[in-house]
C-alpha cells in the first residue's frame, strides 16, 4: 500500500454563524440575500447557503425596523436608540441618520417610487420622511396603542397609507390630503399584519384575535370576517399569476371545487400553530392546511411562550413561501409538483438562524454530503453541506442532547445514536427520520455514544453513573412503526468520575473509556473485562480514539497535552503540547499518520506524529471548540463550539502546492521579461515588472542607472507616471527600507523627491498606510540632511587652513559680486594681467633704493630670491583658485 502524502494545510471554505437573533427581516426585491436583524448588527445573508455576505454594525442597542428600497440599493434600520439610519449597499456606509420618534421605532415601510419612508413608534405616532432629503413630510397622530405595523398601499398611484396599532385599530392616512381618511374598528386585539389585494381594493388585517378582516377601500367598510382560530401574526395574498395561485388553482379545477368564474382572494394566514393555511375569500374556508408543522417545539418551553410563525411573506419571482418561526429558523416553502391526490405545499429549504452551543457534531455517511449536530437543544438538526440548510430534525429527546455517532448498518441504512440529560440513548434512521430503538437503564446524563466499526450490530453508551453499557441493535426490522426498547446485553462500572468519551476499536475487539477521573481505560468486548489502564494526565480526560493502523490510543485532556499510548503495556509514547488550554478533541488523519486538535482556547492544531511538530494552526472560532468531525472520503473537517459557529475545513495541500508551482512557473517567465526590459533599456517596464515580482535589490538597481542618467528626474518621472496606488504604496515601503541605510538613501531621496513632485497632496493621503511610512521616512531623512550639514560645516576648516597657509586668498564682497561660470575665464585673465603689472611695479621701486652696506644688499639678494620663490608661488596659486570655479 502507497504511503498516504501528509497533508500540510487545511482551508475554512464554508461557514455557518448565528445570523439571525428574532426581530425584524427585510427581503430583497429578486429574492438573493436577506437583511436580519442580529442584535445590534445587521446581517446581509445569502439566502442560497446561509452565508453571511456582509455585517453592518448599525446600532449601540437592539434593532428593531429594517425596510428596503425597491432597487435594494438602500437599507434604512432603526432601534431602541431612536436614531433611523440609511445604508448604501454597494459600500456599506451610513448615507445619512435622523431621529423623529420620541420613543423606539417599531415598525418602517418604504415607497413604492423610493422617495419616501414610513415609521412608526412606541410613541404613537406615524411619520413620513424624503429620502434623500431626510426631513419629516408628514406627522400623523391618533392611534392610542403602539404602532406596530405600516404599509403603503402597492400601487404607487393612490397616495395611501396603512398603519396597525395595539389599540387594536387600522386607521387609512391620505398622503395628498395629510389626514386620515378612514378608522377601521373591527378587531379585539393587537392588528398583526396587513395585506392589500391584487386588484388594490381590499384590504386584509390579519390580528391575535384569531380573525382575518376583509376591508373595500371604496367605502371602508368591513366586507367579511374570516375566524382562523388561532393566533395570526402574518396574512399574505396569493396573486394570480403566481406559481403557488396556477397550481393551486389547476388542482381545484381537477378536483371539481372550484367555479367557473371565481372571483374570491387567495390569502395565506401562519401563526402560533406554525401551520400555513390556505383560504379563500369566498365562502371564509379554508383550501388548505398542513397536517403537521415544521417547527420544532423545545419541551422546555412554558405554555404561554411564543411558538409558530412569527412572520411570513411571499416571495419574489415565484420563489415561493418563507415563514419565520420563533425559534430562529427560515422556512421555505413551494407547492408540490405531483398533484394527482391532493395539494400540498413542500419544505424546499430551512435556514438556521441560531444554532445555540455546538455539542457534538458526525458526518452521515461516506460521501461527506450531510453532517449531524447536537446543538444545546434536544433535537438532532442534520444539514445538507451543499446549501447550508438543515434538511431534517430529529426530536424525540426530553432534555438536551450531549453526544451523538453515525454508521451505516449492515442492510445499507443510515443511522444516528444520540445521548441525552434524559438518561437515555436513541437510535434513528435517517431515511424515514424516526427513532427505531430506544434504551432506557443508565442513572445519569449520558454524555458519550459509540457505533461499533465492523460488525455495526451493537453500539456502546458511557454516562455520568460512571457505567458502560452494552446495547445490541442486530436484527430490527425496516418497518418499524415504534420505537423498540433496547436491552443491554453487558455493564460495567468503569471509572470513578464521570465518563467523557468512548472509541470502539476497527476490529470490534476492544473499547477504550476517558473520564473525568484522568484515566483512560481498554475493555475486552463484549464482556468489558479491563484490559489495561492508561494513567499520566493530570486533568480529565475530554476525547478517546483508536489509531486505524497502530495499536495506540490517542486521547486528549484538560491538562492541555495529547497524548498517545500503546495498548500492549498502557506506556506513553508520545506527549504533544501547544494548546494554551484544555484540549477537547483529538482525531486520528492520514492513516494514523497525523492528527487534528480542538480545545477550549478556540484553536484548531494540525499535527505530525513522526516529527512531534504542530505544522498548523487555525484560530477560526472565538470560545470553547466541543465538536470535532471527520470525514471519510476526502478527509474534510468540521468543527463547530461555544460561538454557535460551525466551519467546514478542507485539504487545500494538493491545491497550494499545485498554486505555488503555478506562481513559480509566472515568477521565472516574468523574470525573463524583466531581463529582456532592461536589455532593451526599457526602464518603466523593467520597475513594473520588479514591482510586481516584489525584489526590492533589482528595483534599486534599476534606480540607480536611472539616478546616474543626464536627464535622471525625467526619466524618473516618467517610470513613476506609470504606477497605481498600490505599487506606489509598495515603491513607498522599499524606500523607507532604503533610506535607513547611509549607501542606499541617495537613490532613496531622489525618487522620493521625484514621488512627492508627481503626486498631488490629496492622493498622497488616500494611500492606505502612508502616514506609518512617512513616520519611518522623517526621522531617517532628518538625520541625512544633519550628516550633510556637518560636512558642509566641516568644509569650512579646510577653507581656512588653506587661507592660513596661504595657499588661497580670500575673496572680496565685490569679487563674489562680479564673478559668474559663464565669464570665469575673462576674469581669470584679468587678475593674472593686474598681479603681473603690480609685481613689476613694486620691483622697480626696490631698484631705486640706496644700496646702504653690504649687509643690506646680502639681505636684498636673499630677500629677492625669496620674492622671485613667491612670485612664482602667487601666479600658481592664482591658476588654482581661478580653475575652482569653472569645475563646480
Amino acid at each position: 500500500m502507497a504511503s498516504a502524502t501528509l497533508k500540510k494545510n487545511y482551508r475554512c471554505s464554508q461557514s455557518l454563524q448565528q445570523f439571525y437573533s428574532g426581530g425584524p427581516f427585510v427581503v430583497s426585491s429578486d429574492g438573493s440575500f436577506i437583511a436580519c436583524s442580529c442584535g445590534e448588527s445587521i446581517k446581509i445573508v445569502d439566502s442560497s447557503n446561509a452565508s453571511t455576505k456582509f455585517t453592518i454594525e448599525a446600532e449601540s442597542s437592539t434593532i428593531t425596523a429594517l425596510a428596503l428600497s425597491p432597487n435594494d440599493k438602500l437599507l434604512f434600520s432603526a432601534g431602541h436608540s431612536r436614531q433611523i439610519k440609511v445604508w448604501d449597499l454597494d459600500t456599506f456606509k451610513c448615507l445619512r441618520s435622523w431621529k423623529g420618534h420620541d420613543g423606539p421605532v417599531m415598525g418602517m415601510a418604504c415607497h413604492g417610487s423610493g422617495g419616501l419612508l414610513a415609521t412608526s413608534g412606541a410613541d404613537r405616532k406615524v411619520l413620513v420622511w424624503d429620502v434623500d432629503g431626510g426631513f419629516c413630510t408628514h406627522y400623523f397622530k391618533g392611534h392610542k396603542g403602539v404602532v406596530t405595523s405600516i404599509m403603503f398601499h402597492p400601487d404607487v398611484n393612490k397616495s395611501l397609507l396603512f398603519s396597525g396599532s395595539d389599540d387594536t385599530t387600522v386607521r387609512v392616512w391620505d398622503l395628498l390630503a395629510k389626514k386620515c381618511v378612514a378608522v377601521l374598528e373591527k378587531h379585539f386585539s393587537a392588528v398583526s399584519s396587513m395585506a392589500v389585494s391584487e386588484d388594490g381594493w381590499t384590504l386584509l388585517t390579519a390580528g391575535r384575535d384569531k380573525v382575518v378582516n376583509l376591508w373595500d377601500l371604496h367605502d371602508y367598510r368591513c366586507k367579511s370576517t374570516i375566524p382562523t382560530y388561532e393566533v395570526l401574526e402574518a396574512v399574505c395574498v396569493v396573486y394570480s399569476g403566481s406559481l403557488f395561485a396556477s397550481s393551486l388553482g389547476a388542482f381545484l379545477q381537477q378536483s371539481g371545487k372550484k367555479k367557473s368564474r371565481s372571483t374570491g382572494i387567495y390569502f395565506i394566514t401562519a401563526g402560533e400553530r406554525g401551520i400555513v393555511r390556505i383560504w379563500t375569500s369566498e365562502g371564509a374556508v379554508f383550501l388548505y392546511e398542513q397536517k403537521s408543522s415544521d417547527v420544532t417545539i423545545s419541551s422546555a418551553e412554558d405554555e404561554d411562550s411564543t411558538r409558530g410563525f412569527i412572520s411570513a411573506v411571499m416571495l419574489p419571482l415565484d420563489q415561493g413561501l418563507l415563514c419565520v418561526t420563533a425559534d430562529q429558523q427560515f422556512l421555505f416553502y413551494s407547492p408540490a409538483e405531483h398533484l394527482e391526490e391532493k395539494w400540498s405545499l413542500k419544505l424546499t429549504k430551512r435556514l438556521v438562524g441560531f444554532n445555540d452551543e455546538i455539542v457534538d457534531m458526525k458526518f452521515l455517511d461516506e460521501e461527506e454530503q450531510y453532517l449531524a449536530v447536537a446543538t444545546n437543544l434536544e433535537q438532532v438538526r442534520v444539514y445538507d453541506l451543499s446549501s447550508m440548510s438543515c434538511s431534517y430534525v430529529l426530536a424525540g429527546h426530553t432534555d438536551t442532547i450531549l453526544c451523538l455517532d453515525t454508521s451505516i448498518s449492515s442492510n445499507g441504512r443510515r443511522l444516528i445514536l444520540t445521548g441525552s440529560k434524559d438518561n437515555s440513548v436513541r437510535l434513528w434512521e435517517s431515511e424515514r427520520r424516526c427513532c427505531i430503538g430506544l434504551g432506557i437503564g443508565h442513572m445519569g446524563a449520558v454524555g458519550a455514544v459509540a457505533f461499533s466499526k465492523k460488525c455495526r450490530d451493537f453500539f456502546v453508551s458511557g454516562s455520568s453513573d460512571r457505567t458502560i453499557k452494552v446495547w445490541n441493535f442486530h436484527g430490527l426490522s425496516d418497518d418499524i412503526e415504534e420505537p423498540i426498547s433496547l436491552k443491554a446485553k453487558a455493564v460495567v462500572a468503569a471509572h470513578d468520575k464521570d465518563i467523557n468519551s468512548l472509541a470502539v476499536a476497527p476490529n470490534d475487539s476492544l473499547v477504550c473509556s476517558g473520564s473525568q477521573d484522568r484515566t483512560a481505560c481498554i475493555w475486552r468486548l463484549p464482556e468489558l473485562v479491563l484490559v489495561v489502564k492508561f494513567t499520566g494526565h493530570k486533568r480529565g480526560i475530554w476525547c478517546v480514539e483508536f489509531s486505524p493502523v497502530d495499536q495506540c490510543v490517542i486521547t486528549a485532556s484538560g491538562d492541555k497535552t495529547v497524548k498517545i499510548w500503546a495498548i500492549a503495556d498502557g506506556s506513553c509514547l508520545k506527549t504533544f503540547e501547544g494548546h494554551t488550554s484544555s484540549v477537547l478533541r483529538a482525531s486520528f488523519l492520514t492513516r494514523g499518520t497525523q492528527f487534528v486538535s480542538c480545545g477550549a482556547d478556540g484553536l484548531v492544531k494540525l499535527w505530525t506524529i513522526k516529527t512531534n511538530e504542530c505544522i498548523a494552526t487555525y484560530d477560526q472560532h472565538e470560545d470553547k471548540v466541543w465538536a470535532l468531525a471527520v470525514g471519510k472520503k476526502t478527509e474534510m473537517l468540521a468543527t463547530g463550539g461555544s460561538d454557535a459557529v460551525i466551519n467546514l475545513w478542507h485539504d487545500s495541500t494538493a491545491a497550494e502546492k499545485e498554486e505555488a508551482f503555478r506562481k513559480e512557473e509566472e515568477g521565472v517567465l516574468r523574470g525573463q521579461e524583466l531581463e529582456n526590459a532592461l536589455l532593451d533599456a526599457e526602464y518603466t517596464k523593467a520597475i513594473q515588472i520588479a514591482l510586481e515580482l516584489r525584489r526590492p535589490r533589482k528595483l534599486f538597481e534599476l534606480f540607480s542607472e536611472l539616478c546616474r542618467k543626464r536627464e535622471a528626474g525625467y526619466h524618473i518621472d516618467k517610470a513613476l507616471h506609470a504606477l497605481g496606488k498600490g505599487e506606489f504604496l509598495l515603491l513607498f515601503e522599499y524606500i523607507r527600507e532604503w533610506n535607513t541605510k547611509p549607501k542606499l538613501c541617495h537613490v532613496a531621496q531622489s525618487v522620493l523627491f521625484r514621488a512627492f513632485n508627481i503626486l498631488p497632496p490629496t492622493e498622497i493621503i488616500e494611500i492606505k498606510s502612508i502616514s506609518e511610512l512617512l513616520e519611518g521616512l522623517i526621522p531617517y531623512s532628518q538625520r541625512h540632511f544633519c550628516r550633510i550639514d556637518r560636512l558642509i560645516r566641516s568644509t569650512f576648516l579646510l577653507d581656512y587652513t588653506l587661507l592660513r597657509m596661504s595657499v588661497i586668498e580670500p575673496a572680496t564682497q565685490d569679487d563674489l559680486k562680479t564673478k559668474s561660470l559663464l565669464h570665469s575665464e575673462k576674469n581669470e585673465e584679468d587678475a593674472l594681467l593686474t598681479d603681473n603689472a603690480e609685481e613689476d611695479q613694486k620691483q622697480v621701486s626696490e631698484e631705486q633704493k640706496p644700496k646702504a652696506s653690504g649687509k643690506k644688499r646680502k639681505s636684498h639678494k636673499s630677500g629677492d630670491h625669496s620674492r622671485s620663490h613667491k612670485k612664482v608661488k602667487d601666479s600658481s596659486t592664482h591658476a588654482n583658485t581661478a580653475a575652482v570655479p569653472s569645475q563646480a
